[in-house]
């Protein structure tokens, strides 16, 4: 029985966190200022839940770094996400297999 008060509370609680907004802002937001903060709201929460767990994943730290610079290096070359994802972990796979 308690599963089932876990997960309605649950809902309703994810419920209320999309709902507020809408009903609270029903004009346009006129403020530059605020409507830029918004705009980077997104992206600053993707980083702050993605890079602690990218220098967490491997278990160690400088087989993430290398990691890290190959996605960045590729990432900024335009390279697909696809090309990004798999040649950083190969890169930090083999930067395990040279540290040991």
């Amino acid at each position: 029985m308690s599963l089932i008060i876990y997960i309605a509370v649950m809902a309703g609680v994810t419920y209320l966190i999309r709902m507020v907004p809408f009903t609270a802002f029903r004009r346009q937001i006129q403020s530059r200022f605020f409507r830029s903060f918004l705009y980077y709201v997104p992206y600053a929460v993707l980083s702050a839940m993605t890079i602690p767990a990218i220098f967490y994943s491997t278990g160690n730290f400088t087989t993430a770094i290398v990691g890290t610079v190959v996605a960045v290096v590729l990432a900024y070359l335009d390279m697909p996400l696809i090309v990004v994802a798999l040649s950083a972990s190969a890169a930090a796979l083999v930067a395990g297999f040279v540290i040991r």
